[in-house]
């Protein structure tokens, strides 16, 4: 009887460990995962965006490259807060400060990270004033050389359209499953924008400018994606036509998280394999 109940108390001791080390580590990472909120004059008024810090970032001198990640839409003002499984998928890629700005506002939810006006203008928000604000509060490498942009769904058009429009800014885009020109909340209907919007119309420019400002491209989509595979089918081939260097994967799968999730930490690694590490 004394032994099983030595065993027990060791069996005890194990798990109350276990769940300290645990609950030692979920404080570790919400001190590292902010909400970060500015005012924006590009929006005309206060945004979020979630601010992930690498591992060991507190007690490190360094700087960071950084990815950020742009949400799909339609959707809320809250929607930047979530995607939680791009932490682990980037700490499996490498460290790096993630950055999940807010997409979308309650009165605004499918805006595609375009300029539409006085207080509408989320491009600007997102490609000049987000990257200036978080340069300016943490520890970043601030050149291109450093920062990613990358998206999934509407977020994957925001990327894409962004990263081309700033090639100056951003040193990686990727797109996951998503889109090169901008649509209505279906998705189904392309909008009447400018030449601009349309990622096509600017390959030209990327490829006039790919001595100066090298640039990772990439994208990929899900076999069964009815509403958005054909698109980057094409896309790629417009890419392939302009002989503009890119990488381009068609997965099994459909337009969701489980896809997003199964390949996330493999592009992640291949966009920060283009950036800067960590100095």
């Amino acid at each position: 009887m004394p032994a099983v109940s030595l065993k027990r108390a060791g069996l005890v001791a194990v798990i109350v460990l276990a769940l300290a080390a645990a609950a030692g580590a979920a404080v570790l990472r919400q001190s590292r995962d902010l909400d970060e909120k500015f005012r924006s004059v590009a929006l005309n008024g206060p945004v979020h965006a979630r601010v992930v810090l690498p591992p060991g970032y507190t007690t490190s001198r360094k700087r960071y490259p950084v990815v950020y990640f742009l949400h799909g839409l339609p959707a809320n003002g809250a929607s930047y807060q979530g995607n939680d499984w791009l932490i682990d998928a980037l700490e499996g890629a490498g460290p790096a400060i993630l950055v999940m700005p807010q997409g979308a506002r309650a009165n605004d939810t499918d805006p595609e990270y375009l300029n539409w006006g006085v207080g509408r203008n989320w491009e600007d928000y997102v490609a000049g004033e987000l990257p200036r604000y978080v340069d300016s509060h943490f520890r970043t490498i601030r050149s291109r050389d450093g920062r990613a942009i990358i998206g999934l769904s509407a977020g994957g058009y925001g990327a894409m359209i962004l990263g081309l429009h700033h090639l100056g800014r951003f040193a990686a885009i990727e797109s996951w499953s998503g889109y090169f020109a901008p649509t209505d909340p279906s998705g189904s209907h392309v909008l009447r924008r400018e030449a601009t919007a349309s990622a096509v119309n600017l390959l030209e420019r990327v490829k006039a400018q790919e001595r100066r400002l090298p640039t990772f491209l990439g994208l990929y989509v899900g076999n069964g994606d009815a509403r958005f595979r054909d698109d980057n089918v094409l896309f790629d081939a417009q890419l392939n036509r302009a002989r503009i260097p890119h990488v381009f994967a068609v997965y099994p799968g459909g337009h969701a998280t489980s896809l997003w999730k199964a390949h996330g930490t493999t592009w992640l690694k291949l966009a920060l394999h283009h950036l800067s590490p960590p100095r």
